[in-house]
This record gives C-alpha cells, sequence and structure tokens, in this order.
C-alpha cells in the first residue's frame, strides 16, 4: 500500500512539473507576441512619419509588417564552443600580420620581467643595452624570444601564433 502511495506522489509532482513548465511557455509566448506587435507598431510610425500615405505605400507596410510578424524568434543562445583556428600554411588569419603595439609592450615586458629575475639572454648582448628592457627590445626585434600570441575574436575562437610568423 505504502508503494501505490509513493508512485501517487510522484505522479503528481510529474504533473505539477509539466504544469509549470507549460505556463512558463505560455508566458514567454505572450511576452514575445506583446514585444512583436510592439515593434510592429513602432515600424508602422516610423514609415508613416507625419506624411498621407497612398493605398499602395499603405499596403506595402502592411506587408512588411507581416513578414517582421511571421518572423522566427530566437530564445535561446545556442553556446559556442571556442575553437582553434589553424592555417594550413602557418599565416596569421586573425587580425593584422604584424605585432599590434599593445603585443609588443606585453612581450617587451613580460621578457624584462624574465630577463631581471635571472632568465638566459638568447642574443649577443650588445653595449649600449643597459637595461633589461633594452635586452628584450633587442631580442624582439630578432624575433628569438620563444613566446606564442593568443589573438581571440569576440566568438572565443583563437588562434595561436608563434613570434617568428610575424612580419
Amino acid at each position: 500500500m505504502a508503494e501505490s502511495e509513493e508512485t501517487t506522489n510522484v505522479n503528481y509532482e510529474n504533473n505539477d512539473k509539466k504544469n509549470e513548465s507549460d505556463s512558463e511557455t505560455d508566458n514567454v509566448a505572450k511576452i514575445l507576441s506583446k514585444s512583436v506587435e510592439n515593434a510592429i507598431e513602432q515600424f508602422k510610425k516610423i514609415r508613416e512619419g507625419d506624411n498621407v500615405l497612398t493605398e499602395k505605400e499603405i499596403a506595402e507596410i502592411d506587408k512588411e509588417c507581416e513578414i517582421i510578424r511571421n518572423r522566427e524568434i530566437i530564445t535561446k543562445d545556442l553556446p559556442h564552443e571556442p575553437v582553434e583556428i589553424i592555417s594550413k600554411d602557418d599565416r596569421v588569419i586573425t587580425g593584422p600580420i604584424t605585432l599590434t603595439r599593445f603585443e609588443k609592450a606585453r612581450i617587451m615586458g613580460a621578457r624584462a620581467l624574465q630577463l631581471s629575475l635571472g632568465a638566459p639572454v638568447f642574443i649577443k648582448i650588445p653595449k649600449n643595452a643597459v637595461t633589461s628592457l633594452e635586452i628584450a627590445m633587442e631580442e624582439l626585434k630578432q624575433r628569438v624570444i620563444p613566446i606564442v600570441i593568443k589573438r581571440v575574436l569576440p566568438n572565443q575562437d583563437y588562434q595561436n601564433i608563434p613570434l617568428d610568423k610575424f612580419k
């Protein structure tokens, strides 16, 4: 007897959940319908303006309003998994083919910090170089720093570009 009562309670709970989701769907549909009608009303106001319209123009506006009414409305934003963009011939696809000033500043700053903390130098140190920043600038000029630039697009797709691929 207790088992049938549990089954009945579970069935009632499932029905309640279905009813809640149905009412949510109805509410969303009402809101979307109202939103579309408001958009059509605004569209008509803009198109009509203060002018007196001919029947042909009114028919054209009504036809455009019907097109707006019949459009598919996207209610959920589908998730996008970021993808690495890979070039077949190791070209720079995202962004300019040269380093941006921001990328240069970031690379020089990071490399200067590494050098000041005792990292090995990849070039013969020039006589006029006094600071780690000047050494980092020379290494960047010669493109010997083993750093990869990650350029990210607005949809989160990205391309990893080794420093030696830039002009």
